[in-house]
């Protein structure tokens, strides 16, 4: 499976990752042929990248924190709950607290695996997977933290519903203090939660040097599962152009951008346990080396996320009999770029 350019896909290429639609099915499986209608299809919907299945590169799997099964059940929920809050109804405790539960089950299972945000994202369903993948990368960044099973379903139930306070707003009072506000005022009226997730979607647009928005408070007021939020929110907004407009950053390009970040707009520790569990440079990602020779990442090591195992490919593009570079065990060589 190799990851590509949605304006080199072709009809006849075969899709190598499933796309979701809003409501949590499938709207593109795994294994179809795609025909030109589907391709200007997803460029109409937004699609920048795929997944295709290529023979040379059928090894190439990048690994999953979450289950498909998983993925499928937490976006329908967050259709469903939004859903209900846009026709001014109640959502479920308990419901979101299962799927928690479910996600939760998946990160416990896959701790080892580096995080890689590879699922596809349309107009329809990018807010159920921002939403999912805060939750994601909250979770393993508080397992690595040693946070315990209560506080880790607190961290989760907060992350997951950190934007909830965008729901309904009036136009003219969008932005960040508005929904931040709306958010926790949603949630701390819910018997069910702590007030602990109440303050997640409350402080998860602070800043750790008091910059932050809505009240300005510094480090020792924010609450650290807002600083985990935080780094979370910022990464998956930075992959997906939410925090720059026009241009979503690879990877390697966002881990960059929060470090740079570190002690002023956000937390130090929390940034340390971010980079251990994060892959910057997925399997399946063409990059040249300092070399010059050019490869496909096959594999990861963790607690060195830039320092994957690379599958060279000869002048004729063929990997299939080429030799892995281990960039673990050749410290003077480097990833030069990304060529995605």
């Amino acid at each position: 499976m190799k990851l590509v350019d949605i304006e080199l896909v072709e009809p006849g290429h075969t899709l190598g990752k499933s796309i979701f639609s809003a409501n949590g099915t499938v709207l593109l499986s795994i294994g179809v042929q795609l025909t030109v209608f589907m391709i200007s299809t997803l460029k109409r919907l937004g699609v920048t990248t795929v997944y295709i299945d290529d023979p040379l590169y059928r090894d190439i799997t990048p690994e999953e924190v979450l289950s498909e099964e998983t993925k499928r059940a937490v976006i329908h929920q967050m259709s469903e709950t939004f859903e209900a809050l846009r026709s001014g109804k109640t959502f479920s405790a308990k419901a979101i607290s299962q799927t928690v539960d479910q996600m939760l089950d998946d990160v416990l299972t896959n701790q080892s695996v580096l995080i890689h945000l590879d699922d596809i994202r349309t107009a329809d369903n990018a807010m159920f997977l921002h939403a999912m993948n805060v939750c994601m990368i909250s979770s393993m960044i508080g397992l690595n933290m040693g946070l315990n099973m209560i506080q880790l379903k607190e961290l989760a139930i907060g992350a997951l519903l950190h934007d909830i306070g965008k729901l309904n707003a009036p136009e003219v009072q969008e932005g960040r203090m508005h929904h931040s506000w709306r958010g926790f005022d949603l949630l701390k009226h819910k018997w069910e939660y702590s007030l602990l997730i109440a303050h997640v979607a409350f402080q998860h647009h602070e800043a750790v040097d008091g910059t932050g928005e809505p009240r300005g408070i510094g480090s020792d007021e924010i609450h650290l599962y807002a600083k985990i939020v935080a780094v979370a929110n910022y990464y998956d907004n930075l992959l997906f152009h939410q925090e720059t407009p026009g241009r979503s950053l690879l990877p390697h390009e966002a881990c960059e951008r929060l470090n740079a970040m570190s002690e002023t707009k956000l937390d130090h520790e929390v940034l340390v346990h971010f980079m251990r569990i994060v892959s910057i440079y997925p399997n399946g990602v063409s990059v040249r080396l300092s070399n010059r020779l050019i490869g496909i990442v096959v594999g990861q090591h963790r607690g060195l996320p830039g320092r994957p195992v690379v599958r060279i490919i000869d002048k004729d593009g063929d990997s299939s009999a080429a030799k892995e570079i281990d960039l673990a065990q050749h410290p003077t060589l480097f990833i030069e770029s990304v060529l995605n």
